[in-house]
């Protein structure tokens, strides 16, 4: 088996790199990239024979098919603003493609897809990915779904936390950025609720929540949850749904006044030489300052909460996890929940467990006993509680 990584260089690029080069079935890796200084961080614990580079220009086409053509699936690790490149190189060289960014509308790549008989699963991920499997497994406990609540984050372990912001970066500090003001669709009460990403750190919007071992954490209105429920035929029925990030207590609270000040906007600054935007300050100034110590930890916490009706009974399901850094090979809980899902999956198509051919999801086309499997042999380990309620 042969798999490219795109962006292979990147955080959750090398842990996927390390995942791969485990695997005795697979021959061969090629990361692909714009410089490959990075990999020395892998290097002391991975079997780096395995794998080759390719300096790469992600929005060159044919660059990209060079390598396509040598490999039997690609990993895409790469900003989503390179997803239609990637997307349209692979139908050309016809090979199957996973990444981890959302995919809104698929319905034209779908029959593109199809027509060149390749897979292409996004949301592949740990948010989305790992949830959307739990969402998919969870519709087929229940007879009918009234809730659905998913909350997962990324944040420092409390001795970590050593800046204003209790906050240190396990992924791009500019994507952080910009999901600060991320539009989000909630249902509350039956009633679809638009929530405009000035308004996602509002006090009326967010809550806490007390997650297992951790405490009390902040739970903010992240996305779009009535697109997964229409997707999943369910919005009809459900009286409350949403899709929540997490942080330690007071975040909200930091970002709100910035964000009435401007300090997320996108425009260049006026009465300032250059075209330098107050978003862009924010990553250059604040970015350096929040980086991990090696001797910290990163935690990534996730918990699900479906309820409906099961044999007649009202059902709670709950479902969650904790995954923290590895501190002897320094490798990130956030990139282990990416990449590690990204990378069963990629085997999974490679090898047939999943046959389907065009744009797939993580709730429907993912088998989730051996997927849930895999995971915990990489460490990752989902909890779960069915009860019902009473009262």
């Amino acid at each position: 088996m042969k798999i490219l990584v795109l962006g292979g260089c990147g955080i959750q690029g090398r842990t996927a790199l390390y995942d791969l080069a485990s695997d005795t079935n697979i021959s061969e890796i090629i990361c692909a990239d714009i410089r490959f200084d990075e990999l020395s961080k892998i290097k002391d614990f991975t079997d780096m024979e395995k794998i080759t580079t390719a300096k790469i220009d992600a929005q060159n086409k044919s660059d990209l098919l060079d390598l396509y053509r040598k490999v039997d699936v690609v990993i895409d690790l790469l900003p989503k603003d390179f997803k239609t490149h990637v997307n349209e190189a692979a139908l050309e060289a016809k090979v199957h493609v996973v990444n981890t960014n959302y995919m809104y509308h698929p319905e034209a790549l779908d029959k593109k897809a199809k027509e060149a008989g390749i897979t292409i699963m996004p949301e592949c991920g740990l948010d989305p990915g790992i949830d959307l499997v739990i969402y998919g497994d969870a519709r087929n406990r229940f007879d009918s779904l009234s809730v659905i609540n998913s909350y997962c984050g990324g944040f420092p372990e409390k001795k970590a936390c050593t800046n204003p912001l209790n906050y240190k970066l396990s992924w791009i500090w500019r994507g952080v950025l910009s999901s600060t003001m991320r539009d989000a669709k909630i249902i509350k009460d039956g009633q679809i609720i638009e929530i405009p990403g000035i308004r996602q750190h509002d006090e009326s919007f967010v809550h806490e929540i007390e997650f297992p071992d951790l405490g009390t954490l902040e739970a903010i209105p992240n996305g779009d949850a009535v697109f997964f429920t229409d997707r999943m035929g369910l919005t009809q029925t459900i009286v409350n749904t949403g899709r929540y990030s997490l942080r330690w207590p007071g975040w909200s609270a930091f970002w709100r006044p910035l964000k009435e000040l401007g300090f997320l906007s996108e425009d260049p600054i006026q009465g300032l030489d250059g075209t330098v935007s107050p978003m862009d300050f924010m990553e250059k100034h604040l970015g350096p300052q929040l980086a991990f110590q090696d001797d910290e930890k990163d935690l990534v916490a996730m918990i699900n909460v479906f309820e409906g009706k099961k044999n007649n009974k009202k059902m709670r399901f709950t479902s969650s996890m904790i995954i923290e850094r590895d501190l002897e090979t320094g490798i990130m809980a956030m990139s282990k929940g990416v990449a590690y899902t990204a990378c069963i999956v990629a085997k999974m198509i490679a090898r047939g467990e999943i046959k389907e051919k065009g744009v797939l999801s993580p709730i429907t086309h993912i088998p989730v006993a051996p997927f849930m499997e895999r995971l915990k042999k990489r460490g990752i380990v989902i909890m779960e509680q069915m009860e019902e309620i009473t009262g």
